[in-house]
Order: structure tokens, then sequence, then C-alpha cells
């Protein structure tokens, strides 16, 4: 069984760094999630009976890794989803993209589902059911797999980065979905590396930062 990677807890909140290649929550009936995962490790740990409640309140695609973060109660649930929808939550990210981006740049645009091919898609404004989708990037360096971006996610629309990003070339590293050229072989290299929020019961700021996973070291990036 996959181990969990606990990065904080107490009796609020559970924070992991989640590997690529496992869903946030929802999985088919005979794989795992992380979901799943965390509340075995709550059962276990504290020897619970019965279910075990956590509320999933950050999300991440199955092939991205990275800081994530669960409710241990309803009440931390319901206040830490208020952040999330305010936009109050401050989400750095890492990706490796090829092409050539600019040294910095903000990017704004409308994304909407394409249901036939379960991907987003840039659309016109005005387009039914698109929405705003606003990031920025810099570049952090050179890496032997391409530019390393250092990614301020505005919003937290699906897939937002990826397909933002490949609209201006700049496909993420091992993305096929967006239109990388390129292999890797765990999942994507696109990264949660920060997640920056009000713990649900006491006035504080709660920085977590999560290490990219083993396998970046064969995109250039060393430990």
């Amino acid at each position: 069984m996959l181990k969990l990677d606990v990065i904080y807890e107490d009796n609020h909140l559970l924070v992991v760094n989640k590997p690529a290649g496992i869903a946030t929550q929802g999985a088919e009936a005979h794989q795992s999630s992380l979901l799943t995962l965390a509340k075995q490790y709550i059962k276990q740990k504290y020897r619970k009976p019965g279910k075990v409640y956590l509320g999933t309140v950050s999300r991440l695609d199955a092939a991205v890794s990275g800081v994530v973060v669960f409710a241990r109660t309803s009440k931390a649930a319901a206040r830490l989803s208020e952040q999330f929808r305010e936009q109050t939550v401050k989400k750095l990210y890492w990706a490796v993209v090829s092409g050539n981006p600019a040294e910095s740049d903000t990017c704004v645009d409308w994304l909407a589902k394409d249901e036939p091919r379960q991907r987003m898609r840039v659309v016109e404004p005005g387009t039914a059911g698109a929405q705003l989708a606003r990031l920025t990037y810099r570049r952090l360096r050179r890496l032997a797999a391409g530019w390393l971006l250092e990614i301020t996610l505005e919003s937290g629309r699906k897939h937002q980065i990826r397909v933002q990003l490949a609209g201006r070339r700049l496909p993420v590293v091992g993305d096929r979905k967006y239109g990388s050229g390129e292999t890797f072989s765990q999942g994507i290299a696109l990264h949660a590396r920060m997640l920056q929020l009000v713990h649900p019961t006491r006035d504080e700021a709660m920085i977590w930062k999560a290490e990219p996973p083993a396998a970046w070291s064969a995109l250039g990036l060393k430990p």
C-alpha cells in the first residue's frame, strides 16, 4: 500500500504531499484515492472505530503532485471551503515546460469544458459556461528538460495551469492531453509547491511546502 506523506496534522487538519498518478478522490472501485488512503491513515493511527470523516477542501488532478489539504471536522471543512471560494488562499505551483517562456507573465483567459474530449479549452469571452481564469508565472531556471516556472494561481479552474500554458506554446512536460511531445515517468511535470491559508479554528496563517517527487531529478531538478 502507498505510504501517506504527511506534511502537517492536528485535530482539525491533515495536509499531505500527494504523489502523481493517484486521484484526490472519486477513484474507480478497484483503485485507491488519496482520500481513502488518508482515511485509512487516520483510522489506524488513532484507532478510530466506524467511519472516519475527512473533508476534501483542495484537489489536484491525478497526474499532478503536491500539497493537498483535508479537513478533519465539518466545521473546519466549511471554514476552509469559504477561503477557497473567496480566493484568499495563496497557491504556488512549479511546472517544467517546453517552449520559450517570458521572464514573467500574467495569463488571463476564459475557459470552458470540452466534454467530448474530456478537457478544457480557451474560448471567447461570453461563451456559454465559460469561466475567467487568471495566473501569473515567473521563470526560475533552465533545466535539462525545459524551463522551471513558479506559478501563482489566482483562480481555481479545472486543468487551468495546463490549458493556459499550452495555449501559449508552453506545454507542461509529459502532458500529452495538452500538447506535450515529451514523456515523463510520473504523471506530468506539475507540482503544487506551496499552500497558504488561515487555520480554521485560530487566527493564524499556515504555510505548507511540498518537495517535488524524486522523479523530477530526471528533468534536471536536483534535491
